[in-house]
């Protein structure tokens, strides 16, 4: 897969694509992960992006002609292409599975007060990762890359996410490690029954209490899907 992340601000990607798993899937060569700045498109003096809104208004609007030249200049028929904004389409876990298999993502980051309306005649999608308001668009272009990355065959192994909350419109189960107790705080004897199939069952009736008592949301969309 490539990734190609439209932004104003390169610089804050470095620690992002240098460490943990995204580091490894793109030393592997699972995934191509380009940052490009847009700036560098502007036909303005100084490299201006950004101009003052017609009708009048609060704050700077971003100009379309240099997120669309950087856009033409790297978009193919295999690209789809997704605006960050907090107007898009929420964020899920399928929807990270569904991006996973496309062959070339492209992000375009927003900044200050908005987009020219115009640059929406040239994307496929609008995604946004929650119900408020950042200074940009490149912390949820990291959330979105991350959860799609993860999910590429040979980045982590598969059952590493089959079982991950949300998956299943349910919550993971709780998990447990060494010391089996610690402050008087024991782990489940299940846990340490070497039972596999109690365990299993034990999982499932933790994961359904979990989304019960944190996320009941999900079991009622749960149902509604399967009717």
């Amino acid at each position: 897969m490539k990734i190609d992340i439209l932004t104003l601000f390169p610089n804050m990607f470095q620690g992002f694509l240098n460490e943990s798993i995204i580091k490894r899937a793109i030393e592997k060569q699972k995934v191509a992960i380009n940052i490009i700045n847009f700036r560098d498109f502007s036909h303005l003096p100084n490299q201006q992006v950004d101009d003052t809104p017609y009708g009048g208004g609060r704050g700077m609007v971003l100009r379309c002609e240099p997120i669309i030249e950087a856009l033409e200049s790297i978009k193919t028929k295999e690209s789809k292409v997704i605006l960050l904004c907090p107007q898009g389409t929420p964020f899920k876990e399928q929807k990270a599975l569904k991006l996973s298999k496309e062959k070339h993502l492209i992000l375009i980051c927003g900044h200050y007060e908005g987009y020219d309306e115009r640059i929406r005649n040239f994307v496929d999608e609008e995604i946004s990762i929650g119900d408020y308001i950042l200074t940009g668009g490149e912390l949820p272009a990291m959330v979105i890359s991350d959860a799609i990355i993860r999910l590429i065959p040979g980045v982590i192994t598969k059952d590493s996410f089959l079982n991950d909350s949300f998956m299943n419109q349910m919550l993971d189960y709780p998990t447990y490690t060494k010391p089996p107790v610690y402050k008087g705080l024991k782990v489940p004897d299940v846990l340490l029954s070497g039972h596999h199939e109690n365990i299993k069952k034990w999982r499932e009736e933790q994961a359904l209490a979990n989304t019960l008592k944190r996320r009941k949301d999900l079991l009622e969309k749960k149902e509604n899907k399967d009717d």
